[in-house]
This record gives structure tokens, sequence and C-alpha cells, in this order.
């Protein structure tokens, strides 16, 4: 660990002691039932020097009581609530949703591409975005992108189909946040890219740059989340200004482009720009339509190629899901004659439960937090216990990676089993099952993030197969990092499929 990462660290911990003595013993005088301070430091110590992953921290935290409803947490420097039971989850995200409307985000931070995108924003500036970039997720503008979306799988797995014996092998992350990139490149900047062909394209390498989490990147990160204050004083920024440039330059000249030459594109900028002049709508500034455009860059191109990754594996290590899979594909390329729509992607009945599994078994974030903006009660956390009033600002963690892997609420949690998605409309609506979130905060993009998914999948094994290689580590070991990663990376054999479908060879040789 460098000599930056270990000042940080000590920066951090300082900081957190002294705020969190102010708090000591505040579960115990309110009677609340807790995880005790002392082992608090020393498995959130494990944590920050990697003697423990992000995923068995949340384990160790979920785990203390298993019948408690929640359980007081001390997060770095100050109590928070983790939530255990899902009927008072529900009430968190939804039915007391004025309560709870907001995250902790990054709204205090003095850079505008994280401060002032919808993740981040609070209050009526959330909901005035939200409303305004609603219409761009709708399944006809889904459709509109399909196409978009395509392209860029085709042109990736053809160039994957092709490659050589000797280059089959791959760490298959770093190959879907090249097609990532592409997706989020063509659909949201209106940029062509084909990152496999072209793998040091400016906008690849800054996105490489951006969801960098080694070194001491993942405690610049929990440093400015914690003490964005203290941030702003010594001027700490998260993302550089070379990169923020990039992104800002981008948009305001694709903007002005289209201005000029009367372009119109089916993307989520040109759905901004139409807002533009509309009465009774407020207009997006230059820094909003950026902030914007960076967080679904940052989810597409990191969030979903980790999905992908995942979803890889599993399908690599369960050849009879692959067989599955490759055979509902197929019978769909023949009733469609090759010509793939919107609307047959979306019944793939099977593809649809492998994704569900996936994002059961791996959700895009271990964990949802949501702030307390008036004073509520709870229930008590066990039978015989008292009631306890939260104040305004206290924050909550409802860990999600944790609760879809309990197995009060799954049969065998651990096994990869998409069947039980299946017929089986429970979990989709169960609040036991929320990879993207629940409420009006879920995540915005989460059709497109699964449109997206599907479109991947669907070429890729119409063309490929996928088989574990001498670097692939199964089960997955969760790397002993802040980011949910395997210990080896995302290690697979790529080979072309010996049994590919006709329709596709004819338009490999009249393409």
């Amino acid at each position: 660990m460098e000599y930056w990462s270990i000042l940080l660290l000590i920066v951090i911990g300082a900081l957190s002691i002294h705020y969190l003595f102010r708090n000591f013993n505040f579960f115990k005088r309110h009677g609340v039932l807790h995880f005790p301070l002392a082992t608090t430091f020393g498995i959130t110590a494990s944590l920050m020097f990697k003697r423990m992953s992000i995923i068995d921290f949340l384990l160790k935290l979920y785990n203390f009581n298993p019948d408690a409803k929640y359980i007081g947490i001390y997060v770095m420097k100050e109590p928070a609530i983790l939530l255990r039971d899902p009927e008072l989850i529900k009430f968190i995200l939804v039915k007391d949703f004025e309560a709870f409307p907001d995250r902790r985000g990054f709204s205090g931070l003095d850079e505008p591409l994280i401060a002032k995108n919808l993740f981040s924003l609070r209050g009526e500036n959330w909901r005035n975005v939200r409303t305004l970039l609603s219409p761009s997720f709708t399944s006809s503008k889904m459709k509109m992108m399909f196409t978009l979306m395509s392209e860029c799988a085709e042109d990736f797995t053809k160039f994957l189909s092709t490659l050589p014996e000797n280059k089959s092998e791959m760490d298959m992350k770093d190959a879907f946040s090249r097609y990532a990139n592409d997706v989020i490149a063509t659909c949201a900047f209106g940029i062509k890219i084909n990152s496999m062909k072209d793998p040091t394209n400016t906008f690849y390498a800054y996105g490489k740059e951006l969801v960098n989490f080694s070194r001491e990147r993942p405690l610049k990160f929990l440093f400015l989340r914690t003490f964005p204050s203290i941030a702003r004083i010594f001027n700490i920024k998260f993302i550089n200004d070379n990169v923020s440039k990039f992104f800002k330059d981008i948009i305001r000249t694709t903007i002005a482009t289209r201005d000029a030459e009367h372009i119109t594109r089916p993307d989520m900028l040109q759905l901004m720009m139409d807002i533009r002049g509309k009465e009774g709508r407020r207009e997006l500034d230059i820094d909003d339509i950026t902030a914007q455009a960076f967080v679904f860059f940052l989810g597409g191109f990191d969030t979903n190629s980790t999905a992908m990754s995942f979803a890889a594996h599993e399908i690599a290590a369960n050849p009879e899901v692959q067989a599955k899979l490759q055979q509902e594909i197929d019978e769909i390329l023949e009733e469609s004659n090759g010509a793939v729509s919107y609307e047959s992607v979306n019944k793939l009945e099977y593809l649809n439960a492998v994704i569900n599994e996936v994002l059961r078994l791996y959700p895009p974030v271990g964990f949802l937090d949501r702030k307390c903006e008036k004073p509520y009660e709870l229930p008590p956390a066990l039978p015989g216990e008292k009631p306890f009033v939260v104040n305004k600002g206290m924050n909550f963690w409802i860990p999600t990676y944790a609760i879809h892997n309990d197995k009060k609420y799954y049969d065998n949690p651990e096994k990869f089993y998409p069947e039980r998605f299946l017929n089986n409309k429970m979990h989709h609506y169960s609040f036991c099952y929320m990879p993207f979130g629940l409420g009006p905060r879920m995540c915005i993009a989460n059709r497109f993030a699964l449109l997206e998914l599907k479109v991947l999948l669907f070429h890729l094994l119409a063309r490929c197969e996928l088989k574990p290689s001498a670097k692939t580590t199964s089960p997955i070991k969760f790397s002993k990092n802040l980011i949910p990663m395997p210990e080896n990376g995302f290690w697979l054999n790529i080979q072309r499929r010996k049994d590919i479908n006709p329709i596709l060879k004819s338009m490999v040789v009249d393409g």
C-alpha cells in the first residue's frame, strides 16, 4: 500500500474516531439493538486494509441478529440503521417515501458532474430532473435505442467469433467494458465507436480512468462521501479536471453541431435537447446535461459490464444453462429469419430468467441507502423492545446482496438456478428482490440496463460458446476490496460455435 493510501487511511480513521466519540453509546442510550462499536472498528479496519471483502463486511453486519427487523450500526463518523425486514423496507422505500426521499449522494461536492447528476440530487431539484428524464426510458424510447445497441453487439460478437484460438482466453470484464463503452457512447452521446478494433480510443481511455478503483481511489471515494465539506476546503476531487473537460466539451460540441446541421438521433442527449424551449418545462443547462450523460456513462461502463461478466461466468460454469439459452436464441432466429426485433428479444423467457438470477446472486449495488428527512418511528427491532424514533438526518442502509442471498427468502440461495424465475412473478415484485432498488428512486435506467444485457447475451450466444479457462475461479471468491469483484478477474475462453445457426452463417456470407 502506497504512502498516500496509508496517509488517507489515517486521516479517515482519525476523523471518524473524533466524530464517533460524540456518538459513542448512541444506540445503547436509546435502547436499540446494535452492532458493537468496537467490533465495527475491527471489521471496518479489515475492509480498509484489504483483509475483508465488501460482501463479507455486509454479511457480517446483516447476520448479527437474524431475528431483528433492523440493527443500529456505526458508519464511519455517524450512527445509521441497517434494515433487515422486507416489510419495513417496503415502508422506507415506497409507502413512506416522503420521509426518505433522498440518497446520501454527493450533493455537497464542488464537482458538477457528480453533484448535479440524478443520483446525487435531492428534494425538488431531484423531482424536476427525474420528471424531465423519465420519458427517455419508456418502452418506445427503448425500442428506438434497440437498433443502436444491436449494431454495437453485432460488431462486438463478430469480432470475438473471429479471434484465433491463441487469443480466445480473455478477461471478460475488459471485453464487456469495451462493448458497454460503445453502447453508452452511441446511446447517450451520439458517438459511434468500436472499442474492440480501436482499443485506445479516447472515450474508452477516460472511462477506464474513471472506474479505476485500484490503489488509493476507493479511499478517496470514501473520504469525499464521508467528509465533503473538508474535501471542498482542500479542493480534493474525485474526477480529474481533464476528464471533466473532456465530457463537457463532447456535450457542448455535439449540441452545437446538431443545432447547426439540424441533426436528430434516437439517443438520450437528443431527448434532453428536445426539452429546450418547451413551455412550462425547466431547461437543463450544459452542466445539468453533462452530469446526467456522465452518470449514465459511469453506470453503463462499469455496473453493466460487471453484470455481463457475472452472467458470462455463470453461463460458462453451467453448460446446461448455456445449451438452453442457445436453443431459445436459435428458435427466435428461425422465427424471425434473422431479423431480430425489440419485441422478439424481450419475449425470451429463459434469457429473462437467467438475467434475473444473475442480478439476484450478484446485484449491481451491494446496498442501497436513504436519508431520513423528518422524525420517523420504527417498530421494535425485536419482540418486547420499544419503538425507536429516528431523527432527521439519520442514514439507512438496505443490504441488497445479503437479502438476495438469504435462505429465508430463496431456496439454496448460493446456487445459480434461473428456473426460480420462470413462471414465478413473486420474486419480481418482492421486497426481497431489488437489483435496481425500489420505489420512486429506483434506477431510472433499469430498462436500458436490462435491454443492453439481453441484446449482448443474445448476439454473443448466437455466435459463440463460453467455456471456463485455466484462470477461471469457480465458485467466485470476492476480492478483499470496496468493490465486489472476483479475486482473479473474469477469465473465460470464447470460441466460435460449431453449431452456429445457418441463418447467421448466410448473413455473414452476404454481409
